[in-house]
Parts: structure tokens; sequence; C-alpha cells
């Protein structure tokens, strides 16, 4: 009798588990939707693992696949790629093939198998998590999106030689920062700027064209590019003593021109005045992104370097005050960076597999947790 007890307590559980498991299955369309575009908001990984759970939450999202790089909201905004040091550059042969990235929110490491790095293709950049790669062969630029694999085609970049102060290829593999925006006329076509460390001006192009088309003005002084949600911000020193001025480049312009779109490039505009240096206080200036700001940290240098941070929606509206506080480092304690390690326990590895339109990632733990999603049915 206690046998066939615990045999109808396993039967009665294994059918209470079918019935969670088919009402999670069985969801309303626009409750899924919902629940699918605040799973993107977070993390686009989350959300293919999201949609591979069953074939109605499938069919009740959109897919990522086809669209990694046109549409903004599946960029892996918080995803970059780790790397590996030791010579170890992606497509080197001991990776095997694989590329590990890490999440700047979260911690954690995932491991991407991706051929295109073992092929013809040098990683320039990476662009709110898309990379930017260059073929070898003819110098074409392509972005990739590293967890759906779509991959967006631009022109040459020996197309800007003519450009160039000394005519080196080597030059045009220096991107000192480029930024992504998708075309207000074809919702499947991208634009794309780069800024080259060697040049004064700023390339411009959209997905299909055959050659880079380069700004009517040039920028002598700036510096320490940031790219942020589709624009170019820089800093422009004029003078040795006072602060720089923030410049902001919009993206490319699409004018109808008998018949024809042509891109034009705006050119940048002043949108705040940093705090100023003095004989007795000399600040290096930096522009870095902070969630959904961009910070402007200032470092003192002196014996006690001072370290300020401002955020630039304060710069602009006039405040001068830090907003995160001014820190004083002695020279001594600045190299204490230099000798932490950080210990991550369980680093995931993924790889990534489609079937149709079907994206999914399938994660094991070294920790031995099984896999953190699977293919529906």
């Amino acid at each position: 009798m206690v046998a066939c007890s615990g045999k109808r307590r396993r039967r009665t559980a294994t059918t209470h588990a079918g019935r969670d498991s088919s009402s999670w299955a069985s969801l309303a369309e626009d409750l899924v939707s919902l629940i699918g575009w605040r799973v993107l908001a977070g993390d686009v990984r989350d959300y293919i693992c999201f949609r591979a759970a069953c074939h109605h939450w499938r069919s009740c999202t959109a897919s990522p696949c086809g669209r990694g790089v046109v549409v903004p909201r599946f960029h892996p905004r918080r995803w970059m790629m780790l790397p590996e040091g030791n010579g170890l550059y992606p497509g080197h042969g001991k990776l095997r093939g694989f590329v590990r990235f890490f999440n700047l929110s979260t911690g954690a490491f995932v491991r991407l198998r991706l051929p295109i790095a073992r092929d013809d293709h040098r990683i320039l950049d990476s662009v709110d998590g898309i990379l930017l790669l260059q073929r070898n062969r003819d110098t074409a630029v392509r972005l990739l999106h590293p967890f759906t694999g779509d991959i967006v085609d631009f022109p040459p970049l020996d197309t800007l030689l003519p450009y160039m102060g000394r005519r080196s290829e080597e030059y045009l593999r220096d991107v000192a920062a480029a930024s992504i925006t998708p075309s207000a006329d074809d919702d499947q076509a991208v634009l794309l700027m780069i800024w080259l460390s060697r040049t004064v001006r700023v390339a411009f192009a959209a997905s299909g064209d055959r050659q880079w088309r380069v700004s009517s003005w040039s920028m002598y002084q700036a510096y320490t590019p940031l790219p942020f949600q589709g624009k170019l911000y820089m800093l422009d020193q004029a003078t040795a003593y006072g602060g720089p001025e923030v410049l902001q480049i919009d993206p490319p312009l699409q004018l109808q021109l008998e018949g024809t779109t042509e891109l034009s490039l705006p050119p940048p505009k002043s949108i705040a005045k940093c705090p100023a240096r003095t004989p007795d206080s000399f600040f290096l200036y930096h522009l870095v992104e902070c969630d959904s700001d961009i910070l402007l940290v200032t470092f003192g240098v002196s014996v006690y370097a001072q370290i300020s941070v401002y955020r630039l929606a304060d710069l602009i509206s006039g405040t001068t005050v830090p907003d995160q506080g001014t820190f004083n480092v002695s020279k001594g304690d600045q190299g204490m960076a230099d000798e932490t390690e950080v210990g991550i326990d369980g680093v995931s590895e993924s790889t990534a597999c489609k079937d149709g339109d079907v994206a999914c990632e399938k994660s094991f733990s070294q920790a031995g947790h099984g896999p953190a999603c699977e293919n529906g049915p």
C-alpha cells in the first residue's frame, strides 16, 4: 500500500507539473508580447532564450533574426568582446573559432562560436555590442550581431585612402569611434559613421553603398570620442588653458535630390563647456558612458590626483558642480588597480543555434548547473 501511494503521489505531481507547463504555454498573446518587450529591455540574450521556450511564445514575439543590426532595440548594448590576452586574437587557432563576451551589467561571461572570426576578417571595434569587421581581401566593412549572426555590408575602407595623410592600409584599421543609426527611408538599411584616428574628417555611408563619403568639415583639436545613441561626442581643445568644449555630431541626413537620396553629414555643434584648466590646476578630460548618461571625468595631474565626475546633462544646463563628487588619489595608490584580480565562479559557455527563424542559446555552467534555456517544441 505504501508503494502504491508513492506511485500515486508521483503521478499526481507529474500531472500538476504538466498542467502548470500547459498554462504557461497558453498565455494570451498580448501578455506574452508585453513580457517579451520587458525582457528585451533588459537584455537581448535573455529575450532570445525567452522566445526559445516554446512555439507559442516564439510566435507571439518579434524575431530578432534578420533585424538584429537594423533595429536598435535588438542591439546587445551591455555586451563587450573580452580580450583573451597572450596574443590570442579572435580567430587564433587555439581559440577554435570561439570568442568570449562579457556583460557589463551582470558580470556574466558567454562563449560563442563565430566562424567568421576564423575567416578572412579582422575585428576593428564594437558599437552597441555590434562587431565592426573588416574583410581583409577587399577591406570591406561589415557589421555582425554576435547573438543572431546577422551581417550588414558597407563599402571597402580603401576608398578612403585619398583622404589619408599617409596612404597606408594600416591606418584604415585605426578606428577611434563609430556609431550606428537606422535609416529613415529604408527599414532594412543602416547608416554608419566612422572616425579614423589618422584623419581629421568623419567618414559615413549607408549599407549597400559602394564607397564612403567624408565630411565637408575638419576637426584638428578633437579627442576622446564617444559613440552614444547613434551620435558621436568628443572634446575640442582650442586653447592650452580654459575648458574644452563638448561637440556633438548628429547622424547623416538623407536628402532627396532629383529623385535620388544623398547623404550629408551636419557639422559638429558645441553643446557644453567643461570646467576650465588653470596654470595651478591642470586637468585631463575624458568622456565615458554610464547606463543612459554621458559623464565627463576630469583627472588632475599633481602629487595628489583629483578626480571629479560631471554629468553632461548638468554641464549643458550650466551646472559645473561635480555630480559624483571629487576624489583625491595619491600617486602611490594608483598602482593598486594593476594588482587587483577579479574572480568569477561558474563562467558559462554559450552556443547559438538556429532552426528556421528560431534563434536560441543553450548555456552550460562549468559548475554543472545544466542548460539555462532549451529549444521549445
